[in-house]
């Protein structure tokens, strides 16, 4: 099959500060963040309920030990397939009407989730899944592409400060119904306590309901640049990651974007972990409820970090934050993977805040803010308007390559963590630990080698 080359013309070297005024609008920047909050809160809450049943819910056992791996992938995989298609996309068209083309799609792969939960058919779900993978992926680019037509060039840290703590935000809402909602669909049975039937309708009215509160959002975002028709499409996905490689590696937003990609290779990991806190506790036969409250701590805390970088960084970018970050995470992954996970004697969700692990949970998510800030700013300010959608694009590719990697090493790693004494799977936060220590040499290196440095960026 042939394939339409990808524009290669070459894009107008300007100034990063190119956007016209006319674009910045605060009602179109409220409209993105609560567009963003209610997608990545419905992303969540199907994951989520996902997750659960496949660990110890209605699909238990039937993707294997480590199954919630593959539920991750299927999520990561069309990021990465189709992200660098995406990115042309979104500098093709103006990014409004993007992400109301990818809204108005969220609504018919809600009832296919609906459908699927209702059946209680494994496989319907996890097609739904990959389709809002899919119309994830196309929103991404345009998202963050437009956040440089939004606000200032003064304010993109800020503006990307605030957009990481909404989004986290609303991985705390998802996650947290995502375990009120796994708990109603399909209850844990409990010793000498007889086990109420799931309400089979819950999951599918959830998701169609914050699909449409989506579409009513993203309704007020205000007009943007049209795009340039000029760029034709390569239906390759290879091919528009190659040519966007090509330019980022002429300069240093290809570092930058492999190491975004390294952070969410550790926090993918991370997030496969905690969900089998159900398993790490069962002694205190916690619920998944109490379990999405730790999940809810680590949205929490990479929001707190978010905003605390964008607020320390003003008007500039301070790469700085990334090492800090980067160290701290070193430290508290060392933690979690050493420390024995307790709970106090307390009521039902307060013995959870009150764990052994919360505070470390906590202080890792505020660290992660501090890394990824900086490096998703320098991807917007280094890349000129017209290629930014696609290098973007290429960011997202890379760090769901990533992603999809941790998906796919977690079912192996994970039997490595089961002996004669139980199960342990927070153990495996020494292997972050690691990683990120190997990741932050080979950072080192690289900077040096780059026309990056550590000073404030403005």
């Amino acid at each position: 099959m042939t394939t339409t080359a990808t524009a290669i013309e070459t894009p107008t070297h300007s100034s990063p500060a190119e956007v016209a005024e006319s674009t910045h609008s605060t009602r179109g920047f409220v409209s993105l963040m609560v567009t963003q909050f209610l997608g990545a809160a419905n992303d969540n809450v199907l994951k989520g309920v996902l997750i659960y049943m496949v660990i110890d819910g209605a699909w238990k056992g039937q993707l294997g030990s480590g199954g919630q791996g593959i539920v991750s992938a299927c999520l990561s995989i069309p990021f990465l397939l189709l992200s660098g298609m995406a990115g042309q996309f979104a500098d093709r068209h103006s990014k409004r009407f993007v992400s109301v083309l990818v809204k108005v799609l969220e609504i018919p792969i809600a009832v296919i989730a609906m459908i699927g939960f209702w059946t209680g058919n494994l496989w319907v779900t996890l097609l739904s899944l990959i389709a809002l993978a899919c119309q994830s992926a196309f929103f991404g680019p345009a998202k963050y592409g437009m956040i440089p037509e939004l606000v200032p060039v003064s304010r993109i840290s800020r503006a990307n400060g605030l957009i990481g703590m909404m989004s986290n935000v609303a991985v705390i809402v998802g996650t947290l119904s995502a375990g009120v909602i796994a708990d109603y669909y399909s209850p844990l049975p409990r010793e000498g306590v007889p086990t109420p039937p799931g309400l089979l309708w819950l999951p599918g009215v959830v998701l169609v309901s914050v699909a449409v509160l989506g579409l009513i959002a993203i309704s007020f975002m205000t007009p943007l640049a049209p795009g340039r028709k000029a760029i034709q499409y390569s239906w390759n996905p290879s091919t528009g990651y190659i040519w966007a490689i090509k330019e980022m590696a002429k300069g240093p937003l290809l570092l930058i974007a492999i190491a975004a990609g390294y952070f969410y290779f550790l926090a993918g990991l991370a997030l496969l972990i905690i969900p089998e806190y159900t398993v790490v506790l069962q002694r205190y036969e916690v619920s998944r409820s109490e379990v999405s409250v730790l999940l809810g701590i680590l949205g929490l805390a990479i929001g707190l970090g978010s905003a605390i970088a964008g607020y320390v960084s003003g008007s500039k970018i301070r790469p700085i934050l990334i090492p800090i970050g980067g160290v701290a995470l070193v430290v508290l992954f060392f933690l979690l993977g050493t420390i024995p996970p307790t709970l106090p004697p307390k009521a039902p969700t307060v013995r959870i805040l009150f764990s052994s692990h919360a505070g470390l949970i906590l202080g890792a998510g505020i660290a992660a803010g501090f890394y990824l800030i900086p490096l998703q700013a320098l991807l917007q300010r280094l890349s000129t308007t017209h290629e930014r959608g696609r290098v973007l694009g290429a960011s997202s590719g890379i760090s769901f390559g990533f992603l999809t990697v941790a998906a796919l090493l977690y079912p192996i790693l994970r039997p490595l963590f089961t002996n004669a004494s139980g199960e342990h799977p927070e153990k495996i936060f020494l292997v972050c630990s690691g990683l990120m220590v190997v990741g932050l040499i080979g950072f080192g290196i690289a900077l040096k080698r780059s026309k990056l440095t550590l000073t404030d960026v403005s």
